[in-house]
């Protein structure tokens, strides 16, 4: 699909502000101090806007800065507050129908649908000219989320993913730490959650009634590009993070968030191999439940890493989840928590000279030295970010600047997880996924019985996308799309 004419609004809005004495824009001198002239805004719309869309439309409007012209929703009852704060918004349940209708109207669109429509819609987006803001993680496959980070570069499009703790000064910290040499080089990454925090259980057989605020109609939007399955509960809302048809698990949930610290500070790029083995649950004596739709109730995964530029030690990043967390090295004291407060969400570097330590969204960074000496962030150097006051560390405003600033500015380049890096990142994450369905992944044989022939360590070719010793786990690299959606 062709961008849009240089006539567009989108391309008016560029040139006029640059077009000096053009009598067609009013100086914002002439409005008065505080007003914003309305070529300053930006035309905004959200591809799901409950939950947390809520906030990221609302973040990105930034109070009255921009205009909020379209909400995109399967369900409105469970967007109410968007629906409270932006009356005026023209309404959609097809985001293919809004930019059929207002495509160059729309200057930019935070995605915060559930991960199976991530990579679609965001495609959709830049096709239609339109600067993506898509909630992590960035898509539901490793497949889309290559094709979502090369589009960017090609549609020139300004892009941002929501870990908003990519904004967080404690990451700045942390780098900043890591470069001056205090914990040496890593060898070894410690990564944990205490999610899944909804069921994780076989779906009722059942067929309960739509929710009343919910089509038929929409109920197919809903499942998208995604296998057709009937409504239920343990699907929506919420709760479609624990199914592979839509979401990525716990991985998927926290991973961008509490892998992206050790990803940043490190430099670390496509894993090498993965390896991994997940939590049972027995219902019967002596069988285990199988349950290949749905995600694990708890995982243990391995990746390897090369050495890189910032880290010259070939490192082993181990991720755990369903509540089990790593050990306290001896260097941490026994009453410390490990990670944040609690311990219960964190990341541990381990180094030569000292362990570092943070929690989800890189807050509360600590590092311990092997002379005994501990460093915290000092409370003036949050304080003196510039974003510390703005909601989520000004991530989906700075977002916003870069848009207005221009594709490739120095606000662009600045963005903390555009495609560029929260591309790689995404797939790292979506990597441990591949080798937990792989895992869980088993055929009969002749007896009846079920083999498990995937739990193995799975070697990855990162720039060609497939496992090199086990092909059946490559089917997992993209997926199937239901006719009619297939963007990518």
């Amino acid at each position: 699909m062709e961008q849009n004419s240089d006539n567009s609004r989108r391309s008016f809005i560029k040139t006029g502000l640059l077009a000096a004495g053009s009598f067609l824009i009013v100086p914002r001198h002439v409005l008065g101090k505080g007003y914003t002239p309305p070529s300053d805004k930006l035309n905004l719309a959200a591809i799901g806007a409950g939950g947390k869309g809520t906030g990221d439309i609302f973040n990105a409007y930034n109070n009255g800065a921009n205009n909020v012209v379209a909400l995109c929703d399967v369900d409105f009852g469970q967007a109410a507050k968007s629906l409270e704060r932006f009356p005026n918004a023209k309404r959609y349940s097809d985001f293919r129908k809004m930019f059929e209708e207002m495509g160059k109207d729309i200057d930019g669109v935070t995605i915060s649908a559930p991960d199976h429509i991530h990579g679609i819609a965001a495609m959709a987006a830049m096709q239609n000219g339109c600067h993506v803001y898509v909630q992590k993680p960035l898509t539901h496959n490793i497949y889309e989320t290559r094709k979502l980070t090369e589009a960017a570069r090609q549609y020139k499009m300004v892009s941002q993913m929501g870990n908003q703790g990519a904004s967080n000064p404690g990451q700045q910290q942390m780098i900043e730490w890591f470069n001056k040499g205090l914990i040496g080089d890593v060898d070894t990454v410690y990564v944990w959650t205490n999610r899944p925090v909804w069921p994780q259980e076989s779906p009722c057989r059942r067929n309960p009634p739509l929710p009343a605020t919910m089509s038929k109609e929409n109920w197919d939007l809903f499942i998208g590009p995604a296998d057709y399955v009937d409504y239920h509960p343990l699907y929506h809302p919420f709760k479609w993070r624990g199914w592979w048809n839509f979401g990525t698990g716990a991985l998927g949930d926290m991973g961008c968030h509490l892998i992206d610290p050790p990803f940043r500070v490190l430099g670390l790029g496509y894993p090498t191999e993965v390896e991994c083995s997940v939590g049972q649950v027995f219902i019967k004596d002596w069988n285990a439940e199988y349950i290949p739709e749905g995600c694990p109730p708890s995982s243990h995964v391995q990746l390897a890493f090369p050495a890189t530029k910032k880290n010259k030690k070939p490192l082993k990043m181990i991720w755990t989840d369903g509540g089990i967390r790593p050990f306290h090295p001896d260097l941490i004291p026994a009453n410390d928590s490990i990670g944040e407060k609690g311990s219960a969400n964190g990341v541990m570097m381990i180094g030569s000279k000292g362990i570092m330590t943070c929690g989800t969204y890189g807050l509360e960074p600590k590092l311990y030295k092997k002379n005994g000496e501990v460093l915290t962030m000092p409370t003036d150097y949050k304080t003196s970010n510039k974003n510390e006051t703005l909601p989520e560390y000004g991530h989906q405003v700075s977002w916003i600047d870069a848009i207005k600033a221009g594709f490739g500015s120095k606000e662009h380049l600045a963005l903390t997880s555009s495609f560029d890096y929260s591309g790689p990142l995404t797939e790292t994450v979506l990597m441990g996924n591949l080798a937990i369905r792989s895992y869980q992944a088993a055929k009969k044989n002749e007896k009846g019985w079920l083999e498990f022939d995937g739990r193995k360590k799975l070697l990855w070719d990162g720039k060609n996308m497939k496992i090199t010793n086990y092909d059946d786990a490559n089917q997992y690299v993209s997926r199937n799309y239901r006719d009619g959606w297939k963007t990518i």
